[in-house]
C-alpha cells in the first residue's frame, strides 16, 4: 500500500513539475482549453485540431491487484478489472473518478515499454496523461510539422477501442503524452 501512495503522490509531483515549467515558460491556455470545451473552433488559429478533455493519468504499478485494491478498498473507488492489451505491452486497470480516470499500468512481458519504466522506478510512478482531441490524424499531421516527434508512425488503438498516438516526452516538457481520438 505504501509503494501505491508513494506512486501516487511522486505522480502529482511530476504533473505539478511539469505544468509549472510550461507556464514558467510564459505560455498560457486560451479558455476553451481551461473550461474542456470541445467546440470544433481550434485552440490554435489554423491549426485543424482542438485539443479537449484530460481523459486519463497513467500510473505504472509493480503490483497491479495491490494498487487495483488500494484505490478499491482503500479509496472506495469505483475500480476496473484487469484488462490484458497483449498489442501495448501492458494489462490495465481503470479507476474511475468524477472527471476523469487513473489508468494502472503493469507490463506484460519484459519487453514492455512499462517494464523499462519499473526498472527505472521500483515503487512506480506516473506513466503518463492522455489528452482527448477531436481529430487525431489531423492533429499527428499538425503536430509532426511542428517538429513534435511520436513514438510510433501512425495511431494504434488504445485501451479505450479508439485511435491514440504517444509524443515524445523530450518535445512535451518531459511528460509522455498521450493523444485519444474523443
Amino acid at each position: 500500500m505504501a509503494s501505491v501512495r508513494k506512486a501516487v503522490a511522486q505522480a502529482v509531483r511530476a504533473l505539478a513539475a511539469g505544468t509549472a515549467g510550461f507556464f514558467r515558460r510564459g505560455r498560457t491556455l486560451g479558455a476553451r482549453a481551461l473550461s474542456g470545451s470541445r467546440s470544433s473552433t481550434p485552440n490554435v488559429p489554423g491549426a485543424p485540431w482542438t485539443l479537449g478533455r484530460l481523459n486519463h493519468v497513467a500510473i505504472a504499478v509493480p503490483d497491479l491487484e495491490q494498487a487495483r485494491s488500494f484505490y478499491r478498498d482503500t479509496l472506495g473507488a469505483r475500480v476496473s478489472e484487469a484488462a490484458p492489451l497483449p498489442e501495448h505491452g501492458v494489462s490495465v486497470v481503470f479507476v474511475e473518478l468524477g472527471n476523469t480516470k487513473l489508468e494502472l499500468l503493469h507490463p506484460l512481458g519484459k519487453d514492455s515499454p512499462v517494464a523499462g519504466f519499473l526498472q527505472k522506478n521500483k515503487v512506480g510512478g506516473m506513466h503518463h496523461v492522455c489528452i482527448e482531441v477531436d481529430d487525431i490524424e489531423g492533429a499527428v499531421a499538425d503536430l509532426k510539422r511542428k517538429k513534435i516527434r511520436t513514438l510510433s508512425e501512425e495511431a494504434k488503438i488504445g485501451a479505450h477501442g479508439k485511435p491514440v498516438i504517444f509524443l515524445h516526452p523530450k518535445d512535451c516538457g518531459g511528460v509522455l503524452v498521450e493523444l485519444e481520438q474523443a
